[in-house]
């Protein structure tokens, strides 16, 4: 049975058609991937907009319903590890980081080697940012006879807070897709980590859900860039300085609620707070918790927000608060 908001959805005529996870939802998807349409997935991150890689049009198509600049490029997402082989150049590195993990979040930044995908997900770079998605839907493509890849950066409007939720996509893009699959809540809630492998050293563009710490037993020397990028060449999605952005302004490190802010705490709180991303200083409930939160609190000009450690996925966390929190014209 429909809930009343998948329901309301179904019947609102500016709305794509939402459809729970399962067999039908997947090969009407698959049906409309085919055809050139867009599809919002979800995945273990936060929800994607996903088109067929190979089809120029489609991937326009991104671009015009996200809003999304168009030097910003693409995550190219393959089914099975063994698919990167023909889109990419693979040190042993990169080998040894697919194996360990994929299926995952993990988006590595390689030499690209084919035509096969579109020319604007890759901006014209000679590089492709792949990753290969754990989620339930990938299986069901595979044996529909669609083997991708897909180009799927997240569900949202260019530069706004990510989806976690398929209300989040609606509430977005919800009369600029074709269809959405609705699997409740995104287990993550943040995009994968970004790492672009250049010769002998590695480069963590985006922290993200896989934490640095658990790259230290396969990378010597991971390096980390400014958190400031080139607004004209970003080398992968998600490294604009502004970006995951509420409406309303961004206070970080706040230690006070002032008048008509918005408090978002995390841990044991003597602050009167709107919201508390983990009550526990739990990393990986404010993970998932985050980009809720940022669109629940977008009713005020302030969101204050309280000190985050900056260890484990603290780190991919402040991280998303800086760039949420930045001038907007950036």
């Amino acid at each position: 049975m429909a809930t009343p908001y998948r329901q309301a959805m179904r019947d609102a005529t500016t709305f794509a058609p939402v459809m729970e996870a399962g067999p039908n939802s997947y090969a009407h998807a698959v049906e409309i991937l085919r055809g050139g349409g867009l599809v919002a997935l979800p995945t273990e991150t936060v929800y994607g907009l996903a088109a067929d890689a190979a089809n120029d049009k489609a991937v326009m198509r991104i671009y015009a319903a996200k809003g999304r600049p168009s030097h910003n490029p693409l995550i190219a997402h393959i089914f099975e590890p063994k698919d990167a082989r023909s889109l990419v150049k693979i040190s042993p590195l990169a080998q040894c980081l697919m194996d360990n993990f994929w299926p995952g979040p993990l988006t590595l930044v390689l030499p690209k080697i084919t035509d096969k995908i579109s020319g604007a997900a890759g901006v014209g770079l000679d590089t492709l940012a792949i990753r290969c998605p754990a989620t339930s839907w990938v299986s069901a493509f595979l044996e529909l006879g669609f083997h991708g890849p897909i180009v799927m950066p997240s569900a949202n409007r260019s530069g706004h807070i990510s989806p976690t939720t398929a209300r989040h996509v609606a509430d977005d893009l919800g009369d600029k897709v074709d269809l959405i699959i609705d699997s409740g809540e995104c287990p993550n809630g943040i995009e994968s980590t970004v790492l672009k492998i250049e010769d002998d050293h590695t480069v963590l563009l985006r922290p993200g859900a896989i934490p640095a710490e658990d790259f230290v037993p396969y990378i010597s020397d991971l390096r980390l860039p400014g958190i400031t990028f080139p607004a004209s060449a970003p080398a992968a999605p998600g490294m604009l300085k502004s970006h995951y952005a509420p409406k309303a302004s961004v206070r970080l490190n706040a230690l006070s609620k002032r008048p008509g802010e918005a408090y978002l705490a995390f841990g044991p709180s003597t602050i009167e707070y709107d919201y508390n991303l983990s009550p526990e200083g739990d990393l990986i409930e404010a993970a998932r918790n985050l980009y809720s939160a940022l669109r629940a609190l977008d009713k005020v000009d302030t969101i204050a927000i309280a000190p985050i450690p900056k260890k484990g996925l603290g780190e991919a966390i402040n991280d998303r608060l800086r760039r949420a929190a930045a001038d907007r014209d950036a």
